[in-house]
């Protein structure tokens, strides 16, 4: 519950963040009239959403489970992060593109400059902050397995939306900076569509690399290997066991795991020395393993395990040895 504590408290930071510089944004692009400028309101104003959309995502995962969800509602926080992965598409690259053609067909001179450079200068001050408090959420991982993978690996979707969103962000900044500039100093107003163009195809990016990854989340993940290991490891110690014969993991939220053991018992074992055993294994892996929400043993032999697992190879179904 940790992880999704402080998953929260990032995506409150850059509520807050977005909130002043959508503000700061949209007064410089009434103002000014700037096609990047506008696009970058437009991205602020996205960004905004999503974090709203973040947070009554975490609200609706931690209700508690019922008849109608016995395994919780964790992966409505999943749903919701792809949701606000097609948002960054739909409104923010599309909106920004739609501008950036419009301005390279109809090139308009933009107004006051100096308001544009001070309120992107302050802009990115503001996603600087959130940046940072993004990337200090997200550094224990990539510290171990590197930036990418561990933006592959992860089960917490606002965790690494947050920091990629704040990380296009300041470079769409970058580019409205140097798309203002060109415009103003080579006196070709232009540059302000293209520099719009290249805000929406920077967002496109990042939306398709977000919903891919939460896509993946949402229509089932297994645990990290580590985890997986750890049970069967667990279960060969486990007194009355002969053999852990696999494991099978599926992600229901941040912190929440189904995980279905496949258990061959020594022989001389009768029914109720097994549900002893089985009670013993239960509370042993809980222990080490508090994600673990639910929990199903099967006693079974490892010929049948391996019977059963290959009629299913070629499906969807993952198990770890």
């Amino acid at each position: 519950m940790a992880a999704a504590s402080s998953s929260k408290t990032t995506v409150y930071a850059a509520l807050a963040g977005n909130v002043l510089v959508a503000i700061t944004k949209i007064g410089a692009a009434i103002w000014t009239g700037s096609s990047a400028m506008t696009s970058e309101a437009v991205h602020s104003v996205v960004d905004t959403s999503n974090e709203m959309l973040l947070l009554y995502g975490y609200r609706r995962a931690s209700r508690p489970a019922d008849e109608s969800h016995p395994l919780g509602y964790g992966r409505e926080l999943y749903f919701w992060s792809f949701i606000v992965a097609l948002v960054i598409f739909a409104l923010g690259s599309g909106v920004s593109l739609y501008q950036g053609l419009v301005h390279v067909a109809a090139p308009e001179r933009i107004e006051d400059p100096i308001v544009s450079f001070v309120v992107l200068g302050l802009s990115f001050l503001f996603e600087g902050a959130s940046w940072l408090v993004a990337l200090r959420r997200f550094r224990f991982d990539a510290a171990r397995f590197g930036y990418y993978r561990a933006f592959v690996r992860s089960k917490d979707p606002p965790a690494f939306m947050v920091l990629l969103e704040d990380s296009a962000a300041l470079i769409g900044i970058v580019i409205a900076v140097g798309a203002t500039a060109a415009a103003v100093w080579l006196e070709q107003p232009v540059w302000d569509g293209v520099g719009s163009i290249l805000i929406g195809i920077l967002l496109g990016i990042t939306s398709v690399g977000l919903a891919r990854e939460s896509k993946s989340l949402l229509i089932g993940e297994p645990a990290h290997p580590e985890l997986a290991r750890s049970i069967l490891e667990i279960a060969r110690r486990s007194p009355g066991v002969l053999q852990a014969n696999g494991l099978l993991t599926v992600q229901l939220s941040p912190d929440e795991i189904v995980a279905a053991l496949s258990v061959e018992f020594t022989d001389e074992k009768r029914a109720d020395d097994i549900e002893q055993c089985v009670i013993s294994l239960e509370r042993e892996i809980r222990k080490h393993h508090p994600s673990v929400a639910a929990l199903f043993i099967k006693p079974q032999t490892n010929a049948r395990f391996h019977a059963v697992r290959a009629k299913r190879r070629g499906g969807s179904s993952q198990s770890h040895q």
